[in-house]
């Protein structure tokens, strides 16, 4: 069993170090600016993602509000965590708008859902989906909100969000969901081509930021935020996420997968929030790396727990 999971762990983390890796070489050799690619990113590409999830999901009502309620709870407390954080140890508006990043949004696509097929099969499929589609819609809208309040006010921040593709990719998704409205299969087609091509864009943006982190002067501010980022996302998040699951009764499948996508490392999706708005960036790739690296061990004994 333990070697089947190491396996299956291995050929999950291959095919995604690729585009990683391709990243860090352009730095290496060319110097690659991500600022493009970001915009592509948050623009077209996730747009199309958050549309493709929402319009295809099979979402219940009861599911829905559950993990509604648990993501805006999960996201509320460690919002507050990393921002009671941020006061105490006198960061900038941009660090502690990173360290509210890394602390309150997952890897729980591109990293979680393979692993709660591994874990769960397809019904713990069925909850993540519709976990990781709430996520989406999160990150788009309140994420923009987190990384823009470094740089503006919170109206500016706010603005800004509404000026995200992301928010109106949603609505869209459901008023067709909501009046069954078939899409052509020409727009199918397109739609699915950007949405594939989300995860490696994002994956070398973070490849990029991680190669120009090691090029970061660390100062005694940033190790401490580097400190608390590391851990609020590995041990504070798992401890709140199982205290929310248990005040909503969460029990079986739902509490299982659930707490383990609350509990998975930081998102690259910060990472190209980060870049576009310039909250510091190179110390949201170390987060994400780190918490990566550190999850190759932690969350092998996590899913044994949790079997």
């Amino acid at each position: 069993m333990l070697t089947s999971f190491w396996l299956t762990l291995y050929q999950v983390f291959l095919p995604l170090s690729f585009p990683v890796i391709g990243g860090a070489l352009l730095y290496r050799f060319h110097k690659l600016d991500t600022k493009g690619l970001a915009l592509l990113a948050l623009y077209i590409l996730s747009p199309a993602l958050i549309f493709d999830s929402i319009y295809k999901a099979e979402i219940s009502v009861h599911d829905v509000s559950t993990i509604l309620f648990f993501s805006i709870t999960n996201l509320l407390v460690l919002w507050g965590i990393a921002s009671f954080l941020g006061r105490v140890f006198t960061l900038s508006a941009a660090e502690t708008a990173g360290l509210t990043m890394v602390s309150t949004f997952t890897n729980c696509v591109n990293y979680g859902l393979p692993l709660v097929l591994l874990a769960f099969g397809k019904s713990g499929m069925h909850v993540a989906a519709i976990y990781v589609i709430v996520q989406i819609i999160i990150v788009n809208t309140i994420g923009v909100y987190f990384a823009a309040r470094s740089q503006f006010t919170i109206r500016q921040a706010l603005i800004s969000v509404f000026r995200m593709p992301a928010i109106y990719a949603a609505i869209l998704a459901f008023g067709f969901r909501s009046f069954h409205l078939d899409i052509p299969l020409a727009v199918e087609k397109g739609l699915l081509m950007l949405s594939t091509a989300y995860a490696p864009v994002v994956l070398a943006i973070l490849g990029v930021q991680m190669m120009s982190a090691r090029q970061m002067e660390i100062g005694e501010t940033y190790r401490k935020a580097f400190k608390a980022g590391i851990g609020i996302r590995l041990i504070a998040a798992p401890v709140i996420a199982y205290l929310i699951l248990v005040v909503l009764g969460a029990k079986g499948v739902l509490f299982s997968v659930l707490l383990l996508l609350a509990s998975m490392p930081a998102a690259v999706n910060a990472v190209i929030l980060a870049e576009r708005f310039n909250a510091a960036p190179q110390f949201v790739s170390r987060c994400v790396l780190w918490t990566t690296v550190c999850s190759f061990f932690v969350l092998p004994i996590f899913l044994r727990l949790l079997n």
